[in-house]
């Protein structure tokens, strides 16, 4: 059985200024692989860096949108500049209001359609053919819970979801032969500082999972770092939930 190894290789982790992405830098850094932090948010982003450096990880931060092609072309530069990219974790993304379909403006829809699934769709066309030409490793998108079912109000949002995992699942077919594996993440709600602080809220969002409370960023992290691990070597194709029971009823 293969052991939980990422000590040879370096990882893309986009979003990693704050939330899950950032426990997917410190997790993955922990376990010995170099690290590529990439946010719009510079302070976070070289934050989450120092953090990593601190803890005797080796890191490099990229400030940039990743709807940019150049953003992405520029991690796998310095990705390369640390250890052989192997690992990419595409986690960048961002939630939408709740409204009912017939009220989405096109700009919000377009708003959400590029930063969570066209941003994906392009980090793939890049990282692919690079994690590739180094022998293989693997790619973890973060979907959603609600990639899997659906909600009333979150139109752009579910549909971008549903998109990443069907995109996951393809990747997978084209880059199996070359071996690169490619699977989803599909968090519940997870407490982070995006979420409602308001009880009555927090109440709702809580109610929607059989476990009785939200998720923790490392929660997830722990899933990614996993399927990044050689210890996946046998997962591809898959949309893993990490929900609480979310996606159960």
């Amino acid at each position: 059985m293969n052991e939980f190894r990422v000590s040879d290789r370096s990882a893309i982790v986009t979003g990693a200024a704050s939330g899950i992405g950032r426990e997917v830098a410190l997790l993955l850094a922990g376990s010995g692989c170099a690290v590529v932090v990439v946010d719009y948010d510079e302070a976070g982003a070289k934050a989450v860096a120092e953090e990593v450096s601190q803890a005797g990880g080796a890191v490099l931060p990229v400030v940039g949108d990743v709807r940019d092609r150049d953003t992405v072309e520029r991690a796998i530069v310095e990705a390369g500049r640390l250890a052989p990219l192997r690992v990419a974790v595409n986690n960048a993304g961002v939630g939408t209001g709740l409204d009912p379909i017939d009220k989405v403006t096109p700009e919000e829809w377009r708003r959400i359609m590029s930063i969570d699934l066209d941003a994906v769709n392009t980090c793939l066309q890049l990282q692919l053919p690079a994690i590739a030409e180094n022998g293989g490793g693997a790619v973890v998108n973060t979907a959603s819970a609600l990639g899997l079912i659906a909600r009333a109000g979150q139109s752009p949002y579910i549909t971008a979801k549903h998109g990443v995992i069907g995109l996951t699942k393809a990747a997978a077919l084209d880059y199996a032969p070359q071996g690169v594996r490619v699977n989803a993440v599909c968090p519940g709600v997870v407490d982070t500082p995006l979420v409602p602080q308001d009880d009555a809220i927090r109440q709702l969002l809580i109610a929607q999972h059989p476990i009785g409370r939200l998720g923790h960023p490392a929660e997830i992290a722990a899933m990614i770092a996993f399927l990044a691990s050689d210890a996946a070597s046998f997962v591809t194709g898959a949309a893993i939930p990490v929900d609480g029971g979310m996606t159960t009823g």
